[in-house]
């Protein structure tokens, strides 16, 4: 992946990226935000909030919430229309589960 992140890391969020120390405490916290703001039943509690203060500042904070909420959108708009990735991301481990995805929708 030439201008993002390694491949490594990639196919290690698919695992459990909490617990891997190919991510940094930061990572970590940004990748456990997007977790928090797209599953239903998992909310961005005060407490979280206040360990993400700690190492972003309030700046950083709303960019990476912009992020992920255009993300999210994306995901539940793309479909309707059937927008595909069109093999932007060639990682089999990726692939394998953008497929598993797509399939849900047809």
């Amino acid at each position: 992946m030439q201008n993002g992140a390694a491949a490594e890391k990639v196919e290690a969020v698919l695992g459990n990226y909490k617990k891997n120390p190919l991510f940094s405490l930061r990572e970590r916290l940004a990748l456990e935000l997007a977790e928090r703001m797209t599953y239903t039943r998992k909310r961005v509690t005060d407490k979280f909030f206040n360990r993400l203060k700690q190492h972003f500042s309030d700046e950083e904070l709303v960019e990476l919430a912009a992020v992920i909420a255009l993300e999210n959108f994306r995901s539940k708009f793309n479909p309707v229309f059937g927008v595909e990735p069109n093999g932007f991301c060639s990682l089999p481990s990726v692939q394998g589960a953008a497929a598993v995805a797509i399939q849900r929708f047809h």
